[in-house]
Protein backbone atom coordinates (compact mmCIF):
# COMPACT_ATOMS: atom_id res chain seq x y z
CA UNK A 1 0.00 0.00 0.00
CA UNK A 2 1.59 3.09 -1.11
CA UNK A 3 2.26 5.72 2.04
CA UNK A 4 0.72 9.31 1.50
CA UNK A 5 2.20 12.37 1.91
CA UNK A 6 3.98 13.37 5.29
CA UNK A 7 1.62 16.64 5.47
CA UNK A 8 -1.42 14.38 5.59
CA UNK A 9 0.25 12.51 8.97
CA UNK A 10 0.97 13.06 11.95
CA UNK A 11 4.97 12.68 11.59
CA UNK A 12 4.58 16.41 9.06
CA UNK A 13 2.47 18.51 10.74
CA UNK A 14 3.60 20.60 14.19
CA UNK A 15 2.11 19.96 17.66
CA UNK A 16 2.15 23.43 17.79
CA UNK A 17 -0.05 24.21 14.76
CA UNK A 18 0.60 24.14 11.03
CA UNK A 19 3.24 21.90 9.50
CA UNK A 20 6.83 21.10 10.27
CA UNK A 21 9.91 21.38 7.60
CA UNK A 22 9.32 17.63 6.47
CA UNK A 23 5.36 18.50 6.51
CA UNK A 24 6.64 21.97 4.03
CA UNK A 25 8.37 19.47 2.11
CA UNK A 26 5.84 17.13 1.55
CA UNK A 27 3.45 19.37 -0.24
CA UNK A 28 4.40 20.38 -3.29
CA UNK A 29 7.76 19.56 -3.58
CA UNK A 30 8.88 22.34 -0.81
CA UNK A 31 6.75 24.95 -2.45
CA UNK A 32 4.80 25.96 0.62
CA UNK A 33 6.61 28.57 2.99
CA UNK A 34 7.50 28.58 6.89
CA UNK A 35 4.77 30.96 9.06
CA UNK A 36 5.30 34.94 8.95
CA UNK A 37 5.20 35.21 12.93
CA UNK A 38 5.24 38.88 12.93
CA UNK A 39 5.81 41.63 10.73
CA UNK A 40 3.96 43.54 8.58
CA UNK A 41 4.40 40.76 5.65
CA UNK A 42 1.51 41.00 3.62
CA UNK A 43 1.58 37.21 3.18
CA UNK A 44 0.83 37.28 7.10
CA UNK A 45 -2.37 39.25 6.95
CA UNK A 46 -3.89 37.22 4.03
CA UNK A 47 -3.66 34.06 5.84
CA UNK A 48 -4.62 35.26 8.90
CA UNK A 49 -7.70 37.01 7.41
CA UNK A 50 -8.46 33.68 5.28
CA UNK A 51 -8.02 31.43 8.02
CA UNK A 52 -10.79 33.57 10.48
CA UNK A 53 -13.03 33.21 8.28
CA UNK A 54 -12.65 29.80 7.94
CA UNK A 55 -15.74 27.74 9.29
CA UNK A 56 -15.31 25.83 12.65
CA UNK A 57 -14.09 26.38 16.08
CA UNK A 58 -11.18 27.38 17.75
CA UNK A 59 -11.86 25.09 20.95
CA UNK A 60 -13.32 21.34 20.61
CA UNK A 61 -16.22 19.87 22.86
CA UNK A 62 -13.34 19.11 25.44
CA UNK A 63 -11.55 22.78 25.40
CA UNK A 64 -8.53 21.58 23.65
CA UNK A 65 -7.53 23.83 20.72
CA UNK A 66 -8.27 22.75 17.33
CA UNK A 67 -6.07 22.87 13.82
CA UNK A 68 -7.32 25.98 13.00
CA UNK A 69 -6.33 27.24 16.12
CA UNK A 70 -2.93 26.01 16.81
CA UNK A 71 -2.30 27.72 13.13
CA UNK A 72 -3.64 30.98 14.06
CA UNK A 73 -0.76 30.86 16.78
CA UNK A 74 2.06 29.76 14.85
CA UNK A 75 1.46 32.85 12.63
CA UNK A 76 1.08 35.29 15.50
CA UNK A 77 -2.96 35.75 16.42
CA UNK A 78 -5.00 34.07 19.64
CA UNK A 79 -8.18 33.47 17.99
CA UNK A 80 -10.31 34.01 15.29
CA UNK A 81 -11.30 37.57 16.27
CA UNK A 82 -7.69 38.46 17.14
CA UNK A 83 -6.52 36.85 13.57
CA UNK A 84 -9.29 39.67 11.75
CA UNK A 85 -7.93 42.30 13.92
CA UNK A 86 -4.39 41.64 13.11
CA UNK A 87 -5.27 41.44 9.23
CA UNK A 88 -7.05 44.92 9.04
CA UNK A 89 -4.25 46.04 10.77
CA UNK A 90 -1.54 44.55 8.79
CA UNK A 91 -3.48 45.72 5.60
CA UNK A 92 -4.00 49.31 6.10
CA UNK A 93 -0.43 49.68 7.38
CA UNK A 94 0.75 48.45 4.43
CA UNK A 95 -1.66 50.75 2.40
CA UNK A 96 -0.71 53.78 3.98
CA UNK A 97 3.12 52.76 3.46
CA UNK A 98 2.60 52.48 -0.32
CA UNK A 99 1.01 55.98 -0.06
CA UNK A 100 3.87 57.58 1.46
Amino acid sequence: MPKTPAWTRKEGKNPKGGLNAKGRASYKKGTLKAPVKSGDNPRRASFLARMAGNKGPDRDSKGKPTRKLLSLRAWGASSSADARRKARAISKRNKSKKKG
